[in-house]
């Protein structure tokens, strides 16, 4: 089938007159009936418009062969390797204070924030949370802040235990509060490997109003580690006395624990 069959063909296909034609193309009817008789071709740009109308390729409209495609080998395969992308979300429908009753929310990479009453995420935020990055009431994690109770590495809390603790009962290698125990403990009561107080410090070394200690003491009050153990209990209750009773209890309690007797 020559070029001017296949354009007649598809024209009529189309349901154009060559009047219609002409008009789309924007050249005269005269145009279109010499292309359809073979006393002309149109030329490269209605050539094109002629393939775009028809929705054929101007390979088809020339020759009425499509162009073979290209031959670029075999397809190389590809490995997708998606255990690197790991993700888990879980979220109860159930909620508290506006916040779901449990989110459960992980990843191994970015960042998997969960917020709920009871938070799990590499960072997690609500009432009782776990994760890398953990702040609630109570708080378990690598960095841990809780309001109550705070659990982690580096821990921040009412009641922090860590590698490293701030709050106000802080129990940590190193624990900063205004009671710390700790191997090394600061606060207004201290006691560690090194406490240093400025109330009562009980340590290896210790320094304080009043210090205890086994091998330095510094203070207005000292004691080494052998003096009358009645003496030392003596001084320590004597200096807690203006705390509540149970806080009293608690905190003497906690300063005597090292003393020998």
């Amino acid at each position: 089938m020559e070029f001017q069959q296949r354009l007649y063909e598809l024209r009529k296909q189309s349901g154009l007159s060559q009047e219609g034609l002409a008009d789309l193309l924007g050249v005269t009817r005269q145009a279109v009936q010499k292309w359809e008789s073979g006393a002309s071709r149109p030329d490269m740009d209605n050539l094109a418009a002629l393939a775009r109308y028809f929705n054929v390729t101007l390979d088809y409209l020339v020759t009425g062969q499509e162009a073979a495609p290209p031959d670029f080998g075999p397809a190389p395969t590809i490995v997708n390797n998606y255990y690197n992308t790991f993700q888990y979300e879980y979220k109860s429908s159930r909620t508290l204070f506006g916040l779901p009753l449990v989110h459960i929310r992980l990843a191994h990479r970015g960042m998997g924030v969960a917020k709920g009453i009871f938070a799990v995420g590499n960072i997690a935020v609500g009432f009782f949370t776990l994760g890398g990055l953990s702040l609630g009431l109570f708080s378990f994690g690598g960095i841990s802040l809780g309001l109550l109770l705070s659990l982690g590495g580096l821990s921040l809390g009412g009641i922090a235990i860590g590698g490293c603790a701030v709050g106000l009962l802080a129990l940590g290698g190193c624990a900063v509060g205004w009671l710390a125990v700790g191997g090394g403990a600061f606060g207004a009561y201290a006691v560690g490997g090194g406490a240093v107080a400025s109330r009562i410090a009980v340590g290896g070394s210790a320094s304080a109003p009043l210090a205890i200690g086994k091998e330095s003491v510094s203070g207005a009050m000292t004691f080494l580690w052998d003096s009358d153990p009645a003496l030392m209990r003596e001084a320590i209750h004597q200096s807690v006395a203006h705390l509540p009773g149970i806080l009293r209890t608690f905190v003497e309690g906690v300063l005597c624990l090292l003393l020998p007797g």
